[in-house]
C-alpha cells in the first residue's frame, strides 16, 4: 500500500494528495513552487491549499509572499486519522441520541452551517485571477453586489470580461453598488456600467475590493503601481466568512452614506464645478428638550401605556401652542431657539463658495496671482468690506459692519467663509506656506483675520 492510497482513503483528492506529498518533504515552499512541483498554475496550488489550510494540515507564514509547509507525511496520516476519529465519535455520539430521544432529530442545511464555523480565506495573485473571482461573485450574487474601485479600479473593470457579468447580474435584478474615485481620466468608463448599477464617488478612499451577498469579500492587498500595466503585482485576499462580511459591509455603508453621487462628482470634470450636496452641521445637543423649552412643556414623557383617550386625540390636533405661534413671526432670530447658530451656518455655506471659487481658477498656477484674481473677483461682485495688506506679512481682513442685529444676517461671517474657503482650499498642507484665522474682538474693527505666510 501507498502513502498516496492512504491519504486517498483519508478523504483527499489526488491534488491535494500531491501537495501534502511535496509540502511534507521541502517546506517553507511559496506558491509559485508549489505549483511547479505539482505541474500547475499558483491559483491552482491555492485551491489545493485551501482544505489543508482549514483541517490544520498546512501551516502558513505571514511572510510576503507566503510559504506553505506540512509535517512529514507520517504526522500528518496520524492528524487525518484523528480527524477521521473525532468525526466518527461525532456520529456515534448523534446516533446514540437520536436513539435515546427520536424527536430530537431534525434536518438543516449542513453547508450553510459548516459554511458560517469555519470561515476559509485565499490569497489570489495578478489582476487577471482577481478579476475572475469578481466575475465569479457576480455570477452567484443572489441579492446584492458592492464593488469599491478606487481610482483606477474602473478601468481594469472595463478591460476585463467581468464587466459583462456585472452587468449580466444587474439585468438580472442583483442590487449592484459602485464606490469609486473619480478621475479625469478614468471619468468615461463608468457609462459602460448598467444604467441601473448606483456610482457614488468619494475623495477619501483609494481602496479596491468587492462584497457579495455579506458572504464573500474580495479585499486587495497590492494594487501595481502603473494603473495601465498588467496588474502582474496586483494581490488579494478572498474571504468567506458571514461574520466578517457584516462588518466590512458596516463600514462600506458608512462610506457610502458619505458619497456623493457620479452625475454630481462628475461635474467636477465636465463642467469645473463643484455641485455636491452641502451637508450642513448645527449645535449638538437634545432637539426635544429644546423644543420642549420653546414650548413650555415640562411634563415627563411617559414610559409606559397610558389609557386610551379619544377626546385628548381629537383636541390634540385643534389647539396650537402660544409659543409655537410666536415661532411662526419671529423672523431669523428664532432659529437659534432651535441651537441653529445662523453665523455658524452661513460661514459653512461661504467655505462652499470659497472652495467652489478655489476650484474654479485651478489653472492659475502662481499662487500670488491667485490671491489677485480672488481679490479681484470679490471687488467686482461688490460682496462685503474686505481689507488687505502686506505689512507686515500678507493678509486679509473680513470687516465687520455691523454689530450683532436680532433682525439683520450675520453676513460677515458669509464673507468669512469664502474667504476661508478659497484660501484653504489653495494652501492647506503645502510646505512652505502657512496660515493663520485670528478672529477679532472688541478692541478691532474685523470679524476674521488670515494671515498667508509664504517661506520659499
Amino acid at each position: 500500500m501507498s502513502w498516496e492510497t492512504i491519504l486517498s482513503d483519508s478523504g483527499l483528492n489526488d491534488r491535494e494528495i500531491k501537495a501534502v506529498i511535496v509540502l511534507s518533504s521541502k517546506t517553507n515552499l511559496k506558491a509559485s513552487e508549489l505549483a511547479k512541483e505539482l505541474e500547475t498554475t499558483r491559483l491552482d496550488a491555492y485551491n489545493s491549499l485551501e482544505k489543508l489550510q482549514a483541517i490544520g494540515l498546512v501551516k502558513t507564514t505571514a511572510d510576503r509572499p507566503m510559504r506553505f509547509s506540512c509535517p512529514p507525511i507520517g504526522e500528518a496520516v496520524e492528524h487525518l486519522i484523528g480527524i477521521r476519529k473525532l468525526q466518527l465519535q461525532r456520529i456515534e455520539q448523534s446516533y446514540e441520541e437520536v436513539k435515546t430521544n427520536p424527536n430530537s432529530l431534525k434536518f438543516s442545511n449542513i453547508e450553510e452551517e459548516n459554511t458560517h464555523l469555519n470561515p476559509k480565506f485565499a490569497v489570489l495573485k495578478e489582476r487577471t485571477h482577481i478579476m475572475k473571482r469578481i466575475e465569479k461573485m457576480a455570477d452567484d450574487s443572489d441579492q446584492n453586489l458592492i464593488l469599491l474601485l478606487g481610482k483606477f479600479g474602473i478601468l481594469h473593470l472595463c478591460r476585463s470580461p467581468t464587466i459583462t457579468a456585472v452587468n449580466n447580474a444587474a439585468n438580472r435584478g442583483i442590487n449592484i453598488r459602485v464606490i469609486g474615485q473619480l478621475d479625469r481620466r478614468t471619468l468615461r468608463f463608468y457609462s459602460e456600467l448598467d444604467d441601473s448599477i448606483e456610482v457614488r464617488h468619494t475623495d477619501n478612499l483609494e481602496a479596491q475590493g468587492a462584497l457579495m451577498d455579506n458572504l464573500e469579500t474580495i479585499q486587495y492587498l497590492n494594487m501595481e503601481e502603473n494603473p495601465v500595466g498588467r496588474g502582474k503585482e496586483d494581490a488579494a485576499l478572498v474571504i468567506e466568512s458571514p461574520d466578517f462580511s457584516s462588518s466590512w459591509a458596516n463600514l462600506v455603508e458608512s462610506i457610502w452614506l458619505e458619497g456623493i453621487a457620479l452625475d454630481s462628482a462628475s461635474k467636477r470634470f465636465t463642467e469645473n464645478r463643484i455641485v455636491d450636496p452641502l451637508k450642513l452641521t448645527f449645535e449638538s445637543g437634545s432637539f426635544l428638550e429644546r423644543i420642549r423649552e420653546i414650548l413650555d412643556v415640562n411634563d415627563d414623557l411617559p414610559t409606559e401605556d397610558t389609557p386610551f383617550d379619544p377626546v385628548s386625540i381629537l383636541s390634540a390636533g385643534m389647539e396650537i401652542n402660544e409659543a409655537r405661534k410666536k415661532l411662526e413671526t419671529g423672523g431669523v432670530e428664532s432659529l437659534a431657539a432651535f441651537g441653529i447658530d445662523i453665523e455658524t451656518l452661513l460661514r459653512q455655506v461661504g467655505i462652499r463658495i470659497g472652495e467652489e471659487l478655489s476650484f474654479s481658477m485651478k489653472e492659475i498656477k502662481g499662487d500670488v496671482e491667485y490671491l489677485n484674481e480672488i481679490m479681484d473677483w470679490w471687488e467686482h461682485s461688490g460682496l462685503g468690506k474686505l481689507n488687505y495688506d502686506i505689512d507686515p506679512v500678507f493678509h486679509i481682513e473680513v470687516k465687520l459692519e455691523q454689530k450683532n442685529s436680532a433682525d439683520k444676517l450675520p453676513l460677515w461671517a458669509l464673507d468669512d467663509g469664502i474667504i476661508e474657503g478659497a484660501i484653504m482650499s489653495r494652501y492647506n498642507g503645502r510646505n512652505g506656506i502657512q496660515i493663520n484665522r485670528i478672529l477679532g474682538d472688541d478692541d478691532v474693527d474685523f470679524h476674521s483675520r488670515y494671515e498667508i505666510i509664504m517661506n520659499f
